[in-house]
């Protein structure tokens, strides 16, 4: 039996949750006291703030001038439908499936609006083939699995002089990875996740390509309001320019502008990225030299830099059924929250068993190397715990 002293140090701040995620350094109650509150967000404070979320998105996240950027209900997931339901029947479609939020897109699109899709998909841990990706279907996928812990490396798997159109589900990418902008006609993130905002809300964003399908395609089922981008076989320009379908929280569009001005404060998308990096590098090095602990993502090449994702390794453990070893995962992950070193860190209802760490930029690197001795020690905790059960 092996037991570990308690580490003296702790995490200053101990939100490693994959979403909603850490709060920026430094945020307080105080950042949102110019919030718009108690009028419409249709006069003309609440829509410049609304607009100001939109500019500062595209000059942080460096999206091209001629992309249009939405602010719509749902969060990802209601950004994601909202392109799908609209888009996609008008050629054939593929999907990429390798982490929880990839299958439901696959579920919504074969089941719901009854597309017979082609899906590429793969386990935990590992990406589909993309060299199977076809230059003339319609095209959905996660570029970085936030179930999973992995990533698309980079897009060069989509064609450049592709015919259909290409719906990315970016929201644990966006802010910490480089999007390829040419390759991308529909991207869609919320603030919960790489901004630490809050949630309810999605970011829808458009590509000339994507408006074109959309004044040209329309589907044969009914659309839902929420779902509705167009008027008269036009694209609705005011969606693209601070106004809404419905009624945002204006506190949760405070929350968002407040968070891009600490990104563009620190040095913009590429600060962003570099903290990302250092994030997963200070898990990886720890990870190298630790016996009982791999990453689900075992190619470093497709791991994400967000939501890393760790599985137990130790054959201890491993040769345990897979009710006992989830049993195991959970008592670390509750232990750890106990401790109060990391709070909400257990892997993804429908991943394998194992911890979730968020990496993303709104996490400082010092409170990661905190963490990892807490995490060593908490194995040795549970683990003594198992041998004398």
């Amino acid at each position: 039996m092996t037991t570990l002293a308690k580490p003296a140090m702790r995490p200053a701040r101990p939100e490693f949750s994959s979403g909603p995620c850490a709060k920026r350094p430094g945020w307080t109650p105080e950042n949102l006291q110019n919030a718009v509150l108690g009028r419409s967000h249709r006069s003309k404070p609440g829509k410049a703030r609304l607009k100001e979320a939109i500019d500062r998105t595209r000059e942080v996240l460096e999206v091209p001038d001629d992309y249009l950027i939405g602010i719509v209900p749902g969060s990802d997931t209601g950004a994601v439908e909202m392109a799908m339901w609209s888009m996609l029947g008008a050629r054939p479609v593929q999907l990429l499936a390798f982490e929880s939020f990839g299958k439901d897109w696959v579920t919504d699109v074969t089941k719901q609006l009854k597309i017979e899709a082609e899906v590429l998909d793969a386990p935990y841990g590992k990406l589909p083939d993309l060299t199977r990706v076809r230059k003339d279907a319609d095209l959905v996928f996660t570029w970085n699995g936030t179930t999973s812990g992995v990533r698309v490396p980079n897009a060069d798997f989509i064609a450049a002089d592709r015919e259909g159109i290409v719906i990315c589900d970016a929201t644990s990418a966006a802010f910490a990875q480089t999007l390829d902008w040419a390759k991308l006609d529909v991207v869609t993130f919320s603030w919960q996740k790489a901004l630490g905002g809050e949630a309810a809300h999605g970011v829808l964003i458009l590509s000339p390509r994507a408006v074109a399908r959309l004044e040209s395609y329309t589907p044969a089922w009914p659309m839902p309001k929420l779902f509705r981008m167009t008027k008269g076989g036009k694209v609705t320009l005011d969606l693209f320019e601070g106004a809404t379908i419905n009624t945002p929280s204006m506190l949760a569009v405070e929350d968002a502008v407040d968070a891009l001005k600490w990104a563009a404060s620190i040095g913009g998308l590429s600060e962003m990225q570099r903290r990302a990096d250092a994030n997963l590098g200070v898990l990886e090095a720890w990870a190298q030299k630790t016996a009982w602990v791999a990453f689900l993502a075992e190619d470093p090449a497709i791991r994400s830099n967000t939501s890393v994702c760790l599985k137990v390794i130790d054959p201890a453990v491993t040769s345990l059924s897979e009710d006992v070893q989830a049993d195991f995962a959970k008592k670390l992950a509750g232990l750890l929250e106990k401790e109060g070193v990391a709070l909400d860190v257990g892997g993804y209802r429908d991943a394998p068993p194992g911890l979730r760490i968020w990496c993303g930029a709104t996490v400082d690197t010092d409170d990661l190397d905190a963490l990892t001795p807490w995490l060593d020690w908490a194995y040795a905790s549970v683990t003594a715990e198992l041998q004398t059960a």
